[in-house]
């Protein structure tokens, strides 16, 4: 997990002590906006995660057009993440 940080050249991992897992997390806008998001376009996650990386770069786009800035955009952001993950699969349960 540590050579993700030296391949993206951003971000930094950090382990909870209650948990055996990690997390690669990156702060900085403009690295996930400039690197994550294009090498994941580039490369594509496989399987249902992409629906969640889909909804994720939707959220991106509305933070770079300064959207999450108004009610509206930032409810939208909020939906995205309630939709997300175990969210996807609650809503998907209630169709």
């Amino acid at each position: 997990m540590e050579s993700l940080v030296t391949f993206f050249g951003c971000g930094r991992i950090v382990q909870d002590p209650n948990y055996s897992w990690v997390n690669f997390i990156v702060s900085k806008f403009s690295d996930i906006n400039d690197k994550i998001l294009p090498f994941f376009n580039q490369y594509p996650v496989i399987g249902k995660k992409n629906d969640n990386f889909k909804d994720w770069s939707t959220a991106a786009e509305v933070i770079e057009n300064h959207g999450h800035l108004t009610e509206e955009g930032f409810n939208k952001i909020l939906n995205l993440k309630a939709g997300m993950n175990r969210g996807r699969a609650k809503s998907l349960m209630l169709e």
